[in-house]
């Protein structure tokens, strides 16, 4: 009878300092902050504020635990982990997760640009046409604007209709200075405003996977496309 006793005891101490141990670790979650983006790894901070390298509002360990089956539905390297808002062309705001489900080819221009991004949009244009019609459904060509103030929702839509881009499959995106400047950084993609009217910008062209992850970048301006066309063909058979 003793031993029994004995046992019971050990049991509930087990018990309670389990339960203690739990307890203090939701307490420290509740405290605790992190990139979504994992810029630094798991590394935690321990007051709310913006990550010191993709400058994303932190989030906290204990949100993180509560919804865990929309946060595996997407990898910590996709693109739909930025919350930032964006005006489509026609009005609509959204954000990138919107465009979940279908492979993105992307590029990061400005309307008034007289140099290198009429070229670029010329190369988006010249990929969509290599691409099988039948693919189409599951592709979305998306331009994100790097001048904001200037490209708004009206503008962008005039440039779309001029440049035959304002098919279901095209979408152009105006951000805040803020949102464009932390995609920017995702991509790998430079800009610097020289001028009132004019930025100097790397010349890439990105495709994501239906998951918003990074799997092809093409650079620089008239490049041989084959490779580019190949992969975004391979992504969305996939």
């Amino acid at each position: 009878m003793n031993n029994y006793k004995r046992v019971i005891g050990i049991l509930t101490m087990f018990l309670v300092l389990v339960s203690c141990n739990n307890g203090a670790k939701m307490a420290s979650s509740e405290l605790a902050y992190t990139c979504p983006m994992k810029c630094e790894s798991d590394k935690t901070y321990y007051e709310a504020g913006s990550c010191p390298v993709c400058k994303m509002d932190l989030m906290s360990l204990a949100s993180l635990t509560v919804e865990p089956m929309e946060l595996d539905a997407i990898s910590e390297e996709s693109i739909f982990n930025l919350t930032s808002k964006w005006n489509t062309e026609e009005g609509i705001s959204i954000e990138l997760k919107d465009l979940k489900g279908k492979t993105l080819v992307m590029v990061m221009i400005y309307t008034t640009c007289k140099a290198a991004c009429p070229r670029l949009v010329a190369d988006m244009r010249n990929i969509e046409k290599q691409i099988p019609k039948s693919l189409t459904e599951d592709l979305q060509y998306v331009l994100v604007s790097i001048d904001p103030k200037t490209d708004t929702p009206v503008h962008l839509k005039a440039f779309a209709k001029e440049n035959l881009m304002d098919a279901d499959h095209w979408t152009f995106l105006q951000g805040t200075e803020t949102g464009v400047r932390e995609f920017a950084n995702v991509l790998a993609v430079k800009y610097k405003q020289i001028s009132p009217m004019d930025f100097s910008h790397s010349n890439i062209i990105s495709v994501f996977n239906p998951q918003g992850e990074l799997v092809h970048q093409q650079e620089g301006l008239g490049v041989d496309n084959k490779e580019t066309v190949e992969k975004i063909i391979e992504t969305v058979k996939k």
